[in-house]
């Protein structure tokens, strides 16, 4: 095995661990990158009843937000007047060239969408599916 793949294998393990947690059960973490108004990954998953810490990375030159939940909080934002979200863990502004820090514990096995809902926003593809298994 090339030192080249060892290295890919490496980083690929740490990555899994970040996710799941390290393996302790205590914690995880993953990052969501948003460039061209589009978020990455489009699909994140995280064990159920373990606190997750999201950092959202905006690399655009505008704002945008990261609303997760069910699909009767995306109703109330599509339709809501909030400018800025502030002191809800699901419900995240990320002005332009930015970072922000949550930690949200989901206790139960779903899967709920992430979107920005700022205007056009959605219709241009600002959306991603957030998974969560039971551990």
């Amino acid at each position: 095995m090339t030192w080249r793949l060892s290295a890919l294998l490496a980083m690929a393990a740490i990555a899994t661990l970040v996710v799941s947690g390290g393996g302790d059960g205590s914690s995880a973490g993953v990052t969501v990158s948003i460039h061209y108004s589009q978020f990455t990954p489009e699909v994140i998953t995280v064990p159920a009843g373990v606190p997750v810490t999201i950092t959202l990375r905006n690399d655009d030159p505008i704002e945008h937000e990261w609303i997760v939940g069910p699909p009767v909080a995306h109703e109330r934002h599509r339709t809501g007047t909030e400018p800025v979200h502030a002191g809800v863990p699901t419900e995240i502004t990320i002005p332009a060239f930015s970072t922000r820090v949550t930690t949200v514990t989901f206790d139960k096995a779903a899967d709920y969408a992430y979107i920005c809902h700022l205007p056009g926003h959605e219709d241009y593809g600002m959306v991603g599916t957030l998974r969560i298994l039971d551990r």
